[in-house]
């Protein structure tokens, strides 16, 4: 899968060197910059140390089944046009080569709910899913809000709440208020069209 952070740093020379030092045990495979500069950091044959504890779907282990892009961003801002450019051609490039399929193109809040909010309220989802590089889901009838979004991919031990917050951070980011069929529709739609490949054992 391909995985999608923010760097919460401000000076994007900074982040590079914190994603290089050993001593801070964080790594990505790649680093763009708001300008749309893309630094490879790690091959993508191994493996950084970018996703942490979380799973999606049956993996546990995120960092092995997983190449990590880290954006240039404070989190509270808008993503530049140039780096968003710069990301869905990266992504693309390395969903051909690897063969990952548009649903395994995930943020990091979504693999560790509750611990993790990036990329963020003010990532373009919709525009990644527009060029291919990711989903979007559309209404279907309301089903079982959990058990559909643990066929997507959000198979975290999370509570109702938490659980909700991240499937809106992504899919809803300006709504508010308890769980309503909106959801209910939009995760059912996911479920249906994008399930998670759960075959294996959990890795």
């Amino acid at each position: 899968m391909i995985v999608l952070h923010y760097t919460a740093m401000a000076d994007h020379a900074a982040a590079a060197r914190v994603l290089c030092d050993p001593a801070r045990e964080v790594s990505a495979h790649y680093l763009i910059g708001t300008d749309g500069e893309v630094l490879a950091l790690v091959p993508e044959d191994q493996r950084a140390w970018h996703a942490g504890a979380g799973r999606w779907g049956c993996v546990t282990d995120v960092n092995s089944r997983s190449i990590g892009i880290e954006l240039s961003n404070i989190g509270t801002c808008p993503f530049a046009a140039a780096q968003m450019d710069a990301l869905c051609d990266l992504v693309a490039s390395i969903m051909a080569r690897w063969h990952i399929p548009a649903h395994r193109v995930i943020g990091h809040s979504d693999m560790a709910p509750g611990r993790k909010i990036d990329p963020g309220a003010r990532f373009d989802w919709r525009r990644l899913a527009r060029e291919g590089v990711s989903v979007w889901p559309a209404l279907a009838t309301p089903g079982d809000f959990r058990a559909d979004l643990s066929r997507f991919g959000y198979t975290a031990d999370v509570d109702d709440d938490t659980l909700l917050a991240a499937f809106r951070l992504r899919f809803r980011p300006r709504h508010t208020g308890p769980l309503d069929d909106t959801d209910r529709a939009l995760a059912a739609d996911l479920a249906a069209r994008f399930g998670v490949d759960a075959r294996g054992s959990p890795q």
